[in-house]
């Protein structure tokens, strides 16, 4: 997948999360999503963070945090998260569609793997669905992979194969784990509710990975 399929695919993907969000209840907003630690309204205000944030404003919280990346993130998306209304923080993410802005140090795979995952971290609790193409979430998983920091699936899952059974996309070295790549994309980012679409010898290993606390997945 290129560069520009992969931004009209984050495009597609802000106005489906948008979408679902217009159409939350009070209550729905106050659910805890896949994102240890966060609500639904916490990653929803998380979603428009990269590319809507100002320099200095970034750069306050990296001092405030000490140079310590997930002290800086949940710092800067809870503050968003409070001082934004449920409306606005809508606003935000349909207001970045068609952005190409990215945070310091990322690329384009970035916020492909960013609005996929966290789609999924707001859907999944409230029992509802977000479609992905099972392309983009091969793209992203491939990614996690490579880019390691901060997800580090191949320490964290080691002893497992991970193989797609809707794309041709496979990862790891043992017990093989098989599945739909969205749900092994979330496996991969430290999402145990991925499990529940996979099967194969390796389930049990991973059921026992998976409860092993992990630090923030952002």
């Amino acid at each position: 997948m290129d560069k520009e399929t992969s931004w009209r695919i984050i495009d597609q993907q802000r106005k489906r999360v948008a979408d679902l969000l217009d159409s939350l209840t009070p209550d729905d907003w106050s659910t805890p999503s896949l994102c240890e630690g966060w609500t639904v309204r916490d990653v929803a205000a998380h979603l428009s963070l990269a590319a809507t944030a100002r320099t200095g404003e970034t750069l306050g919280y990296v001092v405030r945090a000490r140079g310590n990346f997930d002290r800086m993130i949940d710092a800067a998306t809870l503050d968003r998260a409070r001082a934004r209304s449920s409306a606005e923080i809508v606003a935000d993410l349909r207001g970045i569609v068609g952005s190409r802005k990215l945070a310091p140090g990322t690329v384009w795979r970035d916020p492909l793997l960013d609005v996929l995952v966290h789609g999924q971290d707001i859907a999944r609790p409230l029992d509802v669905s977000v479609d992905s193409p099972a392309e983009a979430a091969q793209v992203a998983a491939e990614w996690a992979w490579q880019r390691r920091f901060p997800f580090a699936p191949a320490r964290r899952l080691r002893g497992l194969r991970l193989v797609a059974d809707d794309v041709d996309w496979a990862r790891g070295t043992g017990a093989e784990l098989c599945g739909p790549v969205l749900s092994l994309l979330l496996l991969s980012t430290g999402r145990a509710a991925g499990l529940r679409e996979l099967s194969g010898p390796g389930l049990e290993l991973a059921r026992t990975l998976m409860a092993t606390p992990a630090a923030r997945t952002t």
